[in-house]
């Protein structure tokens, strides 16, 4: 459980108020989790740990649960689902605040909750700057299979292949709580053996014709027909133009950054979960020069545009960048 989680709560040792928020509701989960199992002697629990729900306790019983000291233990752990529901109460927004400026001996005490979008309330400003705070955000889809390889490397001991990954959240969507449960259950069905493509069909899990992370790899490996025939299947399948578009382009910054630094400069720009891709954006990039990129990616920004600009049909547009790639532009070196 630990290797994927932020810095700050795998290395939490000291008591106090953490505050768990963002839209990643498995990751904050799987953090509370986590330091409720830190901090709560497993022979007492029954005396020192509190799970509450922010949306149902009241400012007296949440008060009192604070100030209670631990009984036979080092650590009294409270944990408060739901914490965003203690802002609309001057009093809980009080009792949470003290305990964050200066919590009890031997409190811990985690807020698990979600800020609402656009709040401008000063009491979650105050919390993330008193408290231990710790944002989840979700993790971009695009980058949630290679997320998926790593969870289940590092936390189930499972291998998972890339390929798997991607069918897995192509078919299933990109909640990390299902996908994990569904990697546990593929894991269970082939044994001893990976989590491949083969195991994912076995499973029974409907797998998408046209795979959009495949596609982004098809495209950076320069199979421009290959892509131009998927194109349409994408977008029958429920992607947009512009969401596709998006993704191209850090693709293609990511060819660049191979091409210029080698497989070390893309690890360094890539998420911990992902930098197992390095090698695969190097082999691409290979296929590739400068001002091929450079063009590149001038085009995509010019679809962009047009896109959410022109009557013209999306498919014609990205088509015709695609079609674009084929003439391969040199650099003033001339290099392949």
């Amino acid at each position: 459980m630990t290797a994927l989680l932020p810095e700050a709560i795998r290395a939490a040792r000291e008591g106090g108020v953490f505050f768990l928020h963002g839209d990643d509701e498995y990751r904050k989960s799987v953090a509370a989790r986590f330091l409720v199992d830190r901090f709560a002697d497993a022979a007492t629990r029954d005396f020192n740990l509190d799970h509450l729900h922010g949306s149902e306790v009241t400012v007296e019983r949440l008060a009192s649960v604070i100030a209670t000291p631990p009984m036979m233990a080092e650590w009294r752990v409270v944990h408060v689902r739901e914490a965003e529901a203690l802002a609309g109460s001057p009093k809980a927004r009080e009792v949470v605040l003290q305990a964050a400026k200066s919590p009890p001996a031997g409190l811990v005490l985690i807020l698990q909750g979600t800020v609402p979008a656009r709040s401008k309330a000063r009491f979650y400003k105050d919390l993330r700057r008193v408290a231990k705070s710790v944002e989840f955000r979700p993790i971009p889809a695009d980058g949630v299979p290679a997320w998926l390889v790593s969870w289940a490397r590092e936390e189930a001991g499972v291998v998972v292949e890339l390929e798997a990954a991607q069918q897995l959240a192509g078919a299933v969507g990109t909640d990390l709580g299902v996908l994990t449960q569904e990697v546990r259950k593929l894991a269970e069905m082939v044994g001893d053996g990976p989590v491949d493509t083969d195991a994912v069909r076995k499973g029974g899990i409907r797998i998408p014709r046209q795979d959009r992370w495949a596609w982004f790899d098809i495209v950076g490996g320069r199979r421009i027909r290959e892509a131009v025939e998927g194109l349409p299947v994408l977008l029958q399948q429920g992607e947009t133009a512009v969401g596709l578009v998006i993704a191209l382009t850090v693709h293609l910054l990511r060819l660049g950054v191979a091409m210029e630094g080698g497989a070390r400069a893309v690890q360094e720009v890539l998420p911990p979960w992902q930098r197992f891709a390095a090698r695969k954006l190097v082999a691409q990039a290979r296929l590739w020069n400068r001002a091929e990129l450079e063009s590149a990616v001038r085009g995509l920004r010019r679809l962009d545009q047009l896109l959410k600009a022109s009557a013209i049909d999306d498919e014609v547009l990205v088509e015709e960048w695609l079609h674009g790639l084929v003439v391969r532009p040199r650099d003033s070196a001339g290099a392949a």
